[in-house]
């Protein structure tokens, strides 16, 4: 079949088009998915050893490239070529390509993927570009692309086929490739404080470490009901027992069974770590170290763009104690007020509906955060936070009332959340199965005490400091992603009909 005969026989439709064109590809040349082809340079590497290269210049040097067309001009004369790294123009014309490899191009289309062997040149225009002399048929794409100039803009479709918003969306891809940049930062930075990194299990008999509703699954081996973890808090605790290392942390994917919106998400990335011999302090200094780091290695800076906003990650960060803050905001000295009964009238006198069984320290922290969080634009930290929502913070001397604990805030964003950890194993008990009584009294009737982890306790764990925080938040904040599902490559959704 000849070209013209070729054209003639295509259909109008544009799938059926490149599906006809797979069956007359593997007519003319077989293979159209090879498994093996090898280039010798990336797009990439090609840029950079030829940066030099003067205008209109051809070389004798032949290479091999290999990637995803993205645009075709003059019948293929002039091709995009896309990989990971970047984009090389190819160049077919008759005084330097084959007849029979220029007429290859009329069965190629955009999104296919094809390796090409050339000698490198650069244009009269600048353009880096390979005189092709043979093309390799890689992968025929049966559909399209998104449409090359616009991306792809559905929201919908982007977070459910992310192949194609990495495809078409320049921003997206940086996104991800800053996403990979900022896990990797992460672990270089606590590794250079001395921390030791560990894995801890997800799949856990009993769930703790933090107030949510899980997964449920079963084992069926076991023949017992297991939960994919909410936090790893716990079993990172029994590490310091057992005196393996000082300093923990592990970076862990953590489930909680929740709201979606566009800070949440079902499947989510923490980092968790504990310093022995430590406090809530010493944790304050490791989110501003770590925080001004990953700026810097991100942006070559400390201020960060998120929005309209500009965010200094400069350390040290504004800190506040709780009380102190609700203060300035509303007027209400919750310090003065002693009894659970006045904070829930002082409460209610400002305006809130709040429940009749409130506590001082739950009205404190309702206010706290319908009046002051979303006020916290620039890095801050918000420390001195009541007892009644803390159960594994050791009280501020001569305040029993409040911990030793601080929330780290940007935007109005909690990222960070931290401890000067409890380490009394008799008041850890009682905190635990006062929790456990009243998450029972709610209905929650699945969660059980982890005595496995008192029975830890019991041998004894050193002073720490404990710190989480939330990775995908902070990527948001550094890529300025508006969204959590911007930022994770396959975000939950909602299964369509």
């Amino acid at each position: 079949m000849n070209k013209k005969t070729e054209e003639q026989a295509l259909s109008s439709d544009a799938t059926e088009v490149r599906a006809q064109k797979l069956e007359i590809l593997r007519e003319k040349i077989g293979d159209v998915y090879p498994a093996h082809f090898h280039r010798t340079i990336t797009n990439a590497e090609l840029a950079e050893k030829y940066a030099d290269l003067p205008d209109d210049t051809v070389t004798e040097d032949v290479v091999t490239v290999a990637g995803r067309v993205y645009s075709m001009r003059n019948s293929g004369m002039f091709v995009d070529l896309r990989d990971a790294s970047g984009k090389i123009q190819i160049f077919s014309h008759k005084d330097t390509t084959p007849e029979e490899v220029r007429e290859l191009w009329s069965l190629v289309d955009l999104a296919d993927i094809v390796g090409v062997t050339g000698v490198v040149r650069r244009t009269k225009r600048g353009e880096l570009t390979i005189n092709a002399h043979e093309i390799t048929m890689l992968t025929k794409a049966l559909k399209p692309m998104p449409e090359k100039y616009h991306g792809l803009a559905d929201i919908e479709t982007r977070y459910r086929q992310r192949y194609l918003d990495i495809m078409s969306n320049e921003d997206s891809k940086l996104r991800f490739m800053q996403r990979s940049k900022i896990l990797s930062g992460i672990r270089r930075f606590l590794e250079g404080e001395g921390f030791m990194e560990v894995e801890t299990p997800m799949l856990q008999a009993i769930y703790g470490g933090a107030s949510a509703d899980p997964f449920k699954t079963h084992h069926n081996a076991l023949d017992i009901d297991m939960y994919l973890r909410i936090a790893p808090e716990l079993y990172l605790k029994r590490i310091l027992v057992s005196g393996l290392t000082d300093k923990v942390f592990e970076v862990n994917r953590n489930f909680r069974n929740e709201g979606v919106s566009t800070r949440h998400n079902p499947e989510f990335t923490m980092m968790e770590c504990y310093w022995a011999y430590a406090d809530y302090e010493d944790m304050m200094g490791i989110v501003e170290r770590m925080f001004e780091t990953l700026a810097m290695t991100l942006h070559d800076a400390t201020t960060v763009k998120f929005g309209d906003k500009e965010l200094d990650f400069k350390g040290p960060f504004k800190r506040v104690p709780m009380p102190d803050a609700v203060k300035e905001a509303t007027g209400i000295d919750f310090l003065s007020i002693k009894t659970d009964e006045e904070a829930r009238a002082a409460t209610k006198a400002a305006g809130f509906e709040i429940e009749d069984d409130w506590t001082w320290g739950e009205c404190l922290a309702f206010i706290f955060e319908e009046k002051v969080e979303a006020s916290l634009i620039q890095p801050s930290h918000v420390t001195h936070f009541p007892k009644d929502i803390s159960p594994f913070a050791k009280e501020v001397p001569g305040e029993p009332r409040l911990v030793e604990r601080f929330e780290t805030y940007v935007n109005g964003w909690e990222l960070g959340n931290a401890f000067s950890e409890l380490n009394d194993p008799v008041e850890q008990r009682r905190r635990m199965v006062e929790q456990l009584e009243q998450a029972h009294a709610r209905g929650e009737l699945e969660k059980q005490l982890d005595d496995d982890f008192l029975n830890a306790m019991d041998h004894g764990m050193p002073p720490a400091g404990g710190l989480g925080i939330g990775i995908d938040r902070l990527i948001m904040l550094l890529t300025d992603g508006p969204s959590i599902r911007d930022v994770i490559l396959f975000p939950a959704r909602r299964q369509r009909d």
